[in-house]
């Protein structure tokens, strides 16, 4: 609201002024608009879930636990021996996994793996018949260092 303090004239433009400024008002209101517009999709559109609770717990290495490695190269180890190719490993897995119980196959693949050359163990894993996959990575460094 204005309002004029100084000497009275005789002019209509001085004349005291007691409207309401609503531009401020309308920019506040058209912020608030905006802000929900965004908000709310993201809120509406979630699905209910329960969502699993973070485990990190160190692994132990079974002596039954089948260890395959891939280097950079993209070449697989069982432990320590490499194979051939991949009907090889096919085979060697299928005599595991009619095993009780069956064992775990662990994959170890170098940090620089084409993802095929990992993404053929999987894949081998499956026509054997292994249930059980998994990954073995590195633990994240402690003190907040990263390489």
């Amino acid at each position: 609201m204005s309002m004029n303090v100084g000497p009275a004239e005789e002019d209509a433009e001085d004349q005291m002024n007691s409207t309401i400024n609503t531009t401020p008002l309308v920019d506040v209101m058209l912020v608030l608009l905006i802000i929900f517009l965004i908000t709310i999709p993201v809120v509406t559109q979630t699905i209910k879930l329960e969502l699993p609770k973070e485990q990190n717990i160190p692994l132990q290495t079974k002596p039954e636990n089948i260890v395959l490695a891939v280097n950079r190269d993209g070449d697989v180890f069982w432990g320590i021996e490499r194979l051939p190719d991949t009907e090889t490993l096919v085979n060697r897995l299928k005599l595991e996994a009619v095993k009780e119980p069956q064992p775990e196959v662990h994959i170890r693949g170098d940090a620089e793996v084409r993802y095929e050359s990992v993404g053929r163990l999987v894949v081998a894993c499956q026509r054997a018949g292994i249930f059980k996959v998994g990954f073995i990575t590195e633990p994240p460094a402690r003190g907040g260092a990263r390489q």
